[in-house]
This record gives C-alpha cells, sequence and structure tokens, in this order.
C-alpha cells in the first residue's frame, strides 16, 4: 500500500471501532500477510480489543469487518473483509487501489519514496581505518554500509555528513614507523631482527622505497608531505608513511565510488587540546577518582550500563583509547550534528557504554543514547569453495581492492550491504561473477536491462505512456507486482529509521521476482494497443522504481547486459 492509503485504511478502522468499543485507542499496525492467498493487508486489531471490551476477538473481528466495510470510503479501497484464526481481518484491496501507484511513479518521478528538507543535520561515521595499511574486507562492509545509510537517510529528508576519522595516534602508528624503517635499512621481514609487532605487508616496501627517494604524497584532503630520505629519523618517516597510507585507502575509497565529506585526524584533538579539557571537565564534574596510579572514570554510576569503572590515564602515562572518542564526540555536538551514527565492527562492543558514560558526565545535554551504533560481523572470503586469507599487498589479509577487482564495484556494494550488519557474511567469489538467478545483483540489474530494451523496442509509444489506462491491468501476476512497487516508500523509510540498508536490498530481490513472473506469464507487446501501453507504463514505473533502490545502494542500473 501507498502511505497515503494506509493511513486512509487507520482512519476508516478507527471510524468503524469507534461505535463497538468507545474510547478504545488500539495501536493500529498493517501487515502484508505472508500467504497471498490471505489477502492483501492484516490486521490484529480485534485481538487488541477483545480483552478490554469482554469479547470473543473473533466475533468482535466480524463486527469491526462489517462496520468498516460499510464506512464512506470504504468501497474505493477495499474489496473484502474476511475473519481469519483468533480473530484477523484480512483485507482485500480494489484493483483501482493497486493501479493507484502508477499515477504515483508517473507524478513525483525519481523523488518517489523520498521525503522533503527537514533540516537535521545527521552525521555518518565509517570505515575510519588506522592509515597502517590498505582496506580490508571488513573496511570495505563499512563502506558499503555507511554509503548505502547515508543514501538512504539523505532520501528521508536529513543533511547528512560522511565523515572518516583517522586513528593516526598511538602504538599502531608508532610499529607503523619502525617497520618502514627497518625495510628502508634493508631488514627483511622474516629477519629476526624484524620489529615483533611489524607490519610485514609489500606496502611497507614500498612506503620505504619513496621515503628513500624523497617522494611527495597528497592525500585526498589536500595535505602534500615530501619525504626526507633520512632513515634515522622515526619522527619523519612516520608523517610521510602516515601521508602515504593515507592517500591509499583514499585510492581504494575511489575505487569504490565513495567520497568522503570530511576527514577527522584523532592527533588533533591532542594537539587542539581537546583530550585535556575533556578529562579536566570530567574530574572539575566529580566523576574520576585515582587509584594505584591511573585515572579512572565512574563509567558504572553515569547510566549507560557499563559494568565496572574504566582506566582513563594509564599509571605508566597515556590515556586508554576511548578518551579521545569522548573527545571526539563532543566534537561532533558542538559541531551540531545532534544525530551521530557509527559504523565499526563488532569489536567496539566495548567502547559504547564507556564513550556514553563519558559524554553523559561532562552535562552538555547530549542524550544518553548518542552516537547510535551500527556494530557489524566479519566477513569470510570464498573463492572455489576454499575461504581466502591472504593478500600479497597487504601480506595477511584480503583487501578491498582485491574484491573490487575481482568481482567488480557494483558486487561489492550489493553483496556486502544485504545482510543485517550483526550477521556473519560469506563473500562468494564465484556466485558473484555469474550470470544467473543466484546472483541477486545479475538478477536484479537483468530486470532493469530487460525492461529497457522493451521500451527501446516500442519507441512509437514513448509520448502516449503517460495516458495508458491503468484499469487495464488485472491479472494476478500484474496486481502482484503493482503492490510490491506500492511498498517502495514504506521500505526505505523502515531502512533508514531501523538503519538497516538490507531491506531494501531484499526488497529489490523481490520486486525483481515479482517483474520476471509476471514478464514470464504476459505478453506486453500485445496487438491490443491499449492493453500494451498499460503494461509498458507498470514496466516503465518497475524500471524507475528498481533504478532508485540500486541507487540508494551505490549500485548502477544498467541499460543493456
Amino acid at each position: 500500500m501507498l502511505p497515503g492509503q494506509q493511513q486512509q485504511l487507520i482512519s476508516l478502522i478507527r471510524a468503524a471501532i469507534e461505535p463497538i468499543v468507545p474510547d478504545a485507542s488500539p495501536a493500529i499496525v498493517l501487515e502484508r500477510p505472508k500467504v497471498a492467498s490471505h489477502g492483501d493487508v492484516a490486521s490484529n486489531v480485534a485481538m487488541q480489543l477483545a480483552k478490554a471490551a469482554r469479547r470473543n476477538p473473533r466475533e468482535l473481528a466480524e463486527q469491526i469487518s462489517q462496520a468498516l466495510m460499510a464506512q464512506p470510503g470504504a468501497a474505493g479501497l477495499i474489496a473484502s473483509a474476511e475473519v481469519a484464526g483468533p480473530g484477523f481481518i484480512n483485507l482485500r484491496l480494489t484493483a483501482a487501489a493497486h493501479q493507484a501507484v502508477l499515477d504515483a511513479i508517473q507524478k513525483e518521478g525519481e523523488r518517489f519514496g523520498m521525503q522533503p528538507a527537514r533540516n537535521e543535520k545527521m552525521l555518518v561515521e565509517f570505515v575510519s581505518a588506522n592509515p597502517t595499511g590498505p582496506l580490508h574486507v571488513g573496511h570495505a562492509r563499512q563502506a558499503a554500509l555507511g554509503d548505502s545509510l547515508c543514501r538512504l537517510l539523505a532520501a528521508q529528508g536529513y543533511d547528512v555528513t560522511r565523515e572518516f576519522y583517522y586513528n593516526d595516534a598511538g602504538n599502531q602508528i608508532d610499529n607503523l614507523a619502525i617497520s618502514v624503517q627497518a625495510r628502508a635499512k634493508g631488514i627483511l621481514p622474516d629477519a629476526p631482527e624484524f620489529p615483533a609487532d611489524g607490519y610485514k605487508g609489500d606496502y611497507i616496501l614500498d612506503i620505504a622505497r619513496d621515503f628513500a627517494a624523497k617522494a611527495t604524497v597528497q592525500a585526498a584532503d589536500g595535505d602534500s608531505v615530501t619525504a626526507t630520505g633520512d632513515i634515522d629519523s622515526l619522527d619523519d618517516i612516520r608523517r610521510f608513511a602516515v601521508a602515504y597510507l593515507r592517500r591509499e585507502q583514499d585510492l581504494d575509497l575511489q575505487a569504490f565510488g565513495l567520497k568522503f565529506d570530511n576527514f577527522y585526524l584523532e592527533s588533533s584533538l591532542y594537539s587542539s587540546g581537546r583530550v585535556e579539557e575533556t578529562v579536566q571537565a570530567l574530574t572539575q564534574a566529580g566523576h574520576t577518582y585515582e587509584q594505584e596510579g591511573a585515572l579512572w572514570l565512574r563509567t558504572t554510576e553515569l547510566g549507560t550500563g557499563d559494568d565496572k569503572d574504566r582506566v582513563m590515564r594509564k599509571s605508566e602515562g597515556g590515556y586508554t583509547y576511548f578518551v579521545p572518542d569522548v573527545a571526539y564526540h563532543v566534537a561532533k555536538w558542538q559541531r551540531g550534528f545532534h544525530h551521530a551514527v557509527n559504523i565499526q565492527g563488532s569489536d567496539h562492543h566495548g567502547t559504547i557504554a564507556r564513550v556514553r558514560a563519558g559524554l553523559q558526565g561532562l552535562n552538555l545535554g547530549i542524550p544518553k543514547d548518542f552516537p547510535a551504533y551500527i556494530l557489524h560481523k566479519m566477513v569470510k572470503v570464498v573463492r572455489n569453495g576454499a575461504e581466502v586469507k591472504i593478500s600479497k599487498r597487504a601480506g595477511s589479509y584480503v583487501t578491498m581492492r582485491d574484491l573490487i577487482d575481482w568481482v567488480g564495484q557494483d558486487a561489492v556494494r550489493f553483496f556486502l550491504a544485504q545482510r543485517r550488519a550483526d550477521s556473519e557474511f560469506v563473500f562468494d567469489i564465484d556466485l558473484a561473477l555469474s550470470k544467473s538467478e543466484e546472483n541477486p545483483v545479475y538478477y536484479i540489474q537483468y530486470a532493469h536491462a530487460r525492461i529497457c530494451s522493451m521500451l527501446a523496442q516500442s519507441p512509437e509509444a514513448q509520448g502516449r505512456i503517460d495516458q495508458a489506462d491503468a484499469t487495464r491491468l488485472t491479472a494476478p501476476t500484474e496486481i502482484s507486482l503493482l503492490q510490491r512497487l506500492a511498498e517502495y516508500p514504506a521500505v526505505i523509510a523502515q531502512a533508514a529509521h531501523e538503519l538497516a540498508p538490507h531491506h531494501v536490498a531484499f526488497w529489490l530481490r523481490d520486486c525483481a521476482s515479482d517483474f520476471h513472473t509476471w514478464y514470464n506469464s504476459e505478453r506486453v507487446l500485445v496487438d491490443d494497443e491499449a492493453l500494451k501501453l498499460a503494461r509498458l507504463r507498470l514496466a516503465r514505473a518497475t524500471r524507475q522504481v528498481l533504478a532508485g533502490g540500486l541507487q540508494l545502494l551505490g549500485v548502477s542500473a544498467p541499460e543493456r547486459m
């Protein structure tokens, strides 16, 4: 159902209930029955009201159904109402109600399903990789989820900013510098004197060679660094290596078709004094204490569900990793982003409560659930039935660029966004390359290309499709496809609300299936001119919505395959 029709139906049900159960205010939920033979829409409202009304739920459902069908305005929307099971009300919509979606799609065009601007800023932080190596498949999953979510939130009217947080401070950066220095001095990764925690991928040797050659690298945000060539200066090596890998990660993101609006450096939180200011503010507010030479935060008292207090400053000096995270999220809030989503690996689960606790302790009016989090599980890559674990470039893991080179940007984006973030995922390279119904990307894109071909075969009809008589579309497969198209606005609204792009991927697969079923059941280019035009209108509407759904996932909609 279209959103307007859904609201109309809810109003009709409320009007039917009022004289039967006066002053009742049930939450009327409309669902699509899992079995098509049970109707188009189902409601359990009678079962909700039965206990309070002291009525048999099935008898109450019968009375509500009769009153509903008698409501003015019901005839144009509801074809029939019947009671099933313990008191479900199953409704069938009129053919005209299903056909109305074509007018909506035609009127709204590419804006079908989208909402007007709501003047609310939304910051989505994702990928946020340490600049210590190429982006891996976990980062690729974040990229797919994050960019799709940004597109969905923008479609719901938010002013969205994509942000990449560079962890360019800490031990991992020191390990990067000493790794590059070792390779610059000719020490091989397998040698005993190579750093124990060093990085061993081929990219480390590339950095060392460019550093020795005094090369210049430039990152996407405009920063450029020229190597000094002094292999005894760890500071020089560190600065060049970080810039080099930021540039490499930028190139990986470009290959993915992803552009960030802002890059935020962890090091800037220290240089600007934000970290110290945050620690001082929490101390002054009485939320910290000293124990065994360390500074602790009373996270258990700040209402975010942490099970024990947390160390902020270690006894040997230096802050634990969640402290700059608190300072960073204060910066987000102060920049006007009162809606924020972080997409991170599931190994970050423990940071949620302590970051939120730190924010609560600062008394800045930040909600307890700020920021929202999406935690994703890891991706296993399989090829020829066996897991792929090694990339020569990275040394120990499959990279984002590997996936893109193997199967292409479209398949990587779709495959990594098509499952719930908190579910483990097996990326099957062979499936992603197959041209079969089992490959969802191919299946959906083929539906779009098939429609484009169909429309191209009838150029003389193009000017008349807009006026085609939709009432000719009455075949069961046509009604199913119309019903599917009408779901689109609700699906993208749900996906944005739940921060769950996989809903769009599932819907696209279902819509493509409904289209292929219709196409294989009903001839489109028939001799009956009015029927042909009506079916071309349905095909064109399906093409438009498929393209829109693919665009929300960052996937192309080819006209030929």
